[in-house]
């Protein structure tokens, strides 16, 4: 390699670096306009967490399908915690990621759009397979374990030669999306290499029902929680408090939601 070209690729190398710092300071100071910078906030440290909770509470059981109902039908409230806190960590997740496709698309629109659109659409097919997981457990209750085991064999058979389902469909972008988000966060400069890696680990985290917590969950999990939870709390130190006017609605929703769901019409 002759000078010349060393010069340029060092030239080149520098002015890639630079542009990476440039959008990294201007999407520091970016805000979300939507859905706005305390709900991103809460997101993107509340989610990681209650996943990491969840895959905590789990661990303790063999991650195969067996086990886990016959984890179940032993300590019925620990499994089913367990499995509630991942479910609702993934439910709230999707304003973390709108948040970061936001800050990528400023500078890298393109790497925003399918990024952000991927990992939702992956949260959409995670949360359907709690439901499998919520009725399986309920069913073990009335319809006894061996049933039960006997019944999840069958599903995942039909699962596995159904010729088209849509939740199906949808188990790819429910990996690669993390990817494609995190090659995304560090070509933007939104996220720095090693949190753009950590994101990116989510891609190994199992998939599919009555799925329990397998040694690379805490990989996976705890890369989510290094590249979410900074941003969130920087978020969170980047304007105001919310006004009392806002507490005051947010405390009227929240007691509304608690008496819905206490005296609520159930089904």
């Amino acid at each position: 390699m002759n000078a010349d070209l060393r010069r340029r690729i060092t030239r080149w190398r520098q002015a890639a670096a630079g542009r990476r710092a440039a959008n990294a300071a201007a999407n520091l100071d970016r805000q979300p306009p939507f859905p706005g910078r305390w709900v991103s906030a809460v997101s993107l440290i509340g989610g990681p967490t209650l996943i990491m909770t969840g895959t905590v509470l789990r661990s303790q059981f063999y991650y195969f399908v067996p086990y886990q109902l016959a984890a179940y039908a032993q300590h019925p409230a620990l499994i089913r915690a367990a499995y509630t806190c991942f479910a609702a960590g993934f439910i709230l997740l999707w304003p973390a990621v709108m948040t970061l496709a936001q800050r990528i698309a400023a500078t890298s629109p393109l790497w925003g759009l399918w990024g952000g659109c991927l990992v939702i659409v992956g949260l959409f097919t995670r949360t359907f397979q709690f439901g499998t997981d919520h009725l399986a457990f309920y069913l073990t209750d009335s319809l006894g374990l061996q049933t039960m085991l006997n019944g999840i064999d069958d599903y995942y058979l039909a699962w596995r030669d159904a010729i088209w389902h849509p939740f199906r469909a949808m188990s790819g972008p429910a990996f690669f999306g993390w990817v494609v988000l995190a090659i995304g966060a560090y070509r933007s400069g939104a996220l720095g290499l090693g949190r753009s890696v950590a994101l990116g680990l989510m891609s190994a985290l199992a998939l599919g029902t009555l799925k329990g917590t397998e040694p690379q969950s805490f990989l996976a999990v705890g890369g989510l929680c290094v590249a979410f939870i900074p941003l969130g709390v920087s978020l969170l130190r980047g304007g105001p408090p919310p006004t009392r006017r806002a507490m005051l609605w947010i405390a009227v929703l929240v007691l509304v939601h608690v008496l819905m769901t206490a005296y609520g019409p159930r089904g």
